[in-house]
């Protein structure tokens, strides 16, 4: 089911996964007086907008929001050793803030509506604040960033998480974001456009197609494990459940202390070498460069269009931009097995050409299968061709819809069973909920679409 599909059921009592019928008045009255219109513009006529006349870098012409320029890559990891693209360069950083408080020992989150002129269904739930620097600076001469000063100026004791975190490391050039939960006390009110929820019932929405943004994901998944008030009364008696309570919570014992996990990936790091330079957009071989669009010459990957937006939900109510619209749908799945009673996850030490260190801890499998020729990624007809009984999550999603054109992946959480034995390949390593989540308080560590898979588990129950 859809945002637009769950927005109709305004009337029920409850949605069968739980959400209550004031999220869904709310939602729907949402979608009923935000007027969005999102119109394909050829690259050439986006106002604001030029072509570099020396590199063909696409650029705002306040030097500011972000561009689109050339990347070469150069590594010996993986089965392509050299290639170019198009890549967003975007600077800045960015705040993605959650508000969260105490309803007599329930915690909220105070979470907005929002637009983006790449969502595919125009509408999503995202953090309390989400904003770049530019944005968040008034670069387009627009109205305030609501509740922005909880999170440039909290006050002593209440920040729950703070960390810089990437973002897609192969369509951004070293893209970074505050990901920051402040607690705040009922005094803080929800202004138009948001709406103060359950977590519980915040996650309970991850299990909706194209509901939940990505900056929402990345944000809670940083929430540490003892934020959650877990019933476990309502867990299923079966040994999956119990495996993945105690992977979250930390009890049981993990196949790898933390300091070998640690040792693997330091290892992993060191062993493949990854040569990144930036380079003319024009001069890209293998990529079509027209006044419309930037396309790949087989059709694969991706495309750089542009888009005239018009709405009455934001800070400025018209903008031009180019966006990346990548090609086909992909698949993002943690492979999950129960290993002495505890659910561990198989995360996968990833190069990504664009990440500020090269490599972080990814989801067992992460691609869009027609980009890939034979043999196709580790893993992956295992996690897409899993029988019903093995799949524990399968949602999709949405990615940032600010940058991205209709960009969305299948999620997925696949029980392994028997089926994959512990021993896996030197790139691969099981570690538990628990560990991820320790290793989300710092920046660099869990790529974006692992952040999204384990904020999607919290969802389960």
């Amino acid at each position: 089911m859809t945002s637009a599909e769950l927005a109709g059921q305004r009337d029920t009592a409850t949605h069968p996964n739980g959400v209550s019928k004031e999220f869904l008045s709310w939602f729907a009255e949402r979608m009923r007086v935000t007027a969005c219109q999102v119109e394909r513009t050829p690259l050439n006529e986006l106002p604001g907008w030029s072509f570099d006349e020396a590199t063909g870098n696409l650029t705002h012409d306040s030097g500011r929001f972000f561009g689109v320029e050339g990347l070469h890559v150069r590594s010996s990891y993986g089965p392509i050793s050299e290639w170019s693209q198009p890549i967003i360069n975007q600077p800045e950083i960015g705040i993605l803030g959650l508000l969260v408080k105490s309803v007599d020992g329930v915690p909220f989150a105070l979470v907005q509506a929002k637009m983006e002129p790449g969502n595919f269904n125009s509408m999503q739930l995202s953090p309390t604040v989400q904003a770049t620097r530019s944005n968040y600076t008034r670069v387009h001469r627009g109205s305030r960033t609501k509740y922005l000063d909880h999170f440039t100026d909290p006050r002593a004791g209440s920040v729950v998480a703070d960390v810089l975190q990437s973002e897609q490391g192969s369509w951004f050039l070293r893209k970074r974001n505050r990901n920051i939960i402040v607690e705040v006390d009922d005094s803080v009110v929800a202004e138009d456009g948001h709406y103060w929820m359950p977590l519980d019932e915040l996650r309970s929405l991850l299990r909706i197609d194209g509901l939940v943004n990505m900056d929402t994901r990345t944000v809670l998944s940083c929430l540490p494990a003892s934020f959650f008030a877990e019933d476990r009364g309502r867990l299923a008696a079966d040994g999956m459940a119990t495996a993945l309570a105690r992977s979250i919570s930390g009890d049981g014992t993990p196949l790898h202390n933390a300091e070998s996990v640690l040792s693997w990936f330091t290892a992993a790091k060191s062993k493949h070498e990854l040569a990144v330079r930036r380079t003319p957009l024009s001069a890209l071989p293998g990529w079509q460069h027209t006044p419309e669009e930037i396309f790949h010459d087989d059709g694969k990957y991706f495309r750089i269009v542009g888009v005239s937006v018009r709405t009455d939900d934001r800070e400025v109510s018209e903008w031009h931009q180019p966006l990346l619209y990548p090609t086909g749908q992909g698949i993002v799945a943690f492979v999950v097995k129960d290993i002495g009673g505890v659910a561990h996850l198989l995360v996968h030490a990833r190069y990504q050409a664009g990440l500020l260190d090269a490599m972080e801890m990814g989801p067992s499998v992460q691609c869009n299968p027609g980009n890939y020729p034979d043999p196709q990624p580790t893993f992956l007809d295992y996690v897409r061709h899993a029988p019903a009984k093995r799949i524990l999550y399968d949602t999709i999603l949405s990615e940032e819809g600010g940058r991205f054109f209709q960009s969305q992946n299948r999620y997925l959480l696949v029980d392994a069973g028997d089926d994959v034995p512990i021993e896996v390949p030197d790139e691969y390593c099981w570690v538990t909920a628990h560990q991820l989540t320790g290793l989300l308080r710092h920046g660099y560590y869990v790529n974006v679409e692992a952040r999204s898979l384990v904020a999607c588990l919290h969802s389960l129950w």
